[in-house]
């Protein structure tokens, strides 16, 4: 896939703001038990979407790119039922978030879900999952080494998701093959 899209980049001084944590980070079975207790919710990273997935859970929308930073092996089968509802494919380097992704996020949320499946890095696409998922969903996260992150979806949570994604700087970039 090449050519030139509209992506918003990460600025050196804005990359301490997105490590911050939002949410509680749990871990193991707390964890687990915090998933089983929701309703709508959308993840971001593909072993949060695996655990969910294992646990019975299915998020509404789930942003994978079948890598882990622990470079565990995720099977792709494991996310046939979203698969099922739907399936974007984009491409988002890292340190990036892409129209394409936000725009596929946002699309998903509306059409009743699925996967989105992303070449390059999905991280920055939980800010467009806070943006797009309605009041009173959650947004889940994996923190390699320390768990995951459930950030609420409301007022606050969507106007700071905003207010970062427009911290970054706007640009066309070129994609490659």
């Amino acid at each position: 896939m090449s050519g030139e899209v509209g992506a918003w980049v990460v600025p050196p001084a804005l990359r301490p703001r997105l490590a911050e944590r939002y949410g509680p980070v749990l871990a193991g079975a707390e964890a687990d038990r915090r998933i089983r207790t929701l309703k709508v919710f959308g993840t971001c990273g593909d072993m949060v979407t695996a655990q969910a997935v294992r646990l019975g859970k299915t998020p509404l929308v789930a942003l994978v790119d079948y890598k882990t930073k622990r470079n565990e092996p995720v099977d792709p089968t494991t996310f046939n039922e979203l698969a099922k509802r739907a399936v974007r494919k984009v491409h988002n380097p890292p340190g990036m978030l892409t129209e394409a992704l936000r725009t596929a996020v946002h699309d998903l949320v509306f059409e009743g879900g699925g996967l989105v499946v992303v070449d390059g890095e999905e991280d920055l696409g939980a800010l467009a999952l806070v943006e797009a998922l309605p009041a009173g969903a959650t947004v889940i996260y994996g923190i390699p080494g320390a768990g995951a992150s459930f950030v609420p979806v409301n007022a606050r949570t969507k106007d700071h998701a905003r207010a970062l994604i427009a911290q970054m700087e706007y640009r066309k970039v070129t994609l490659g093959d």
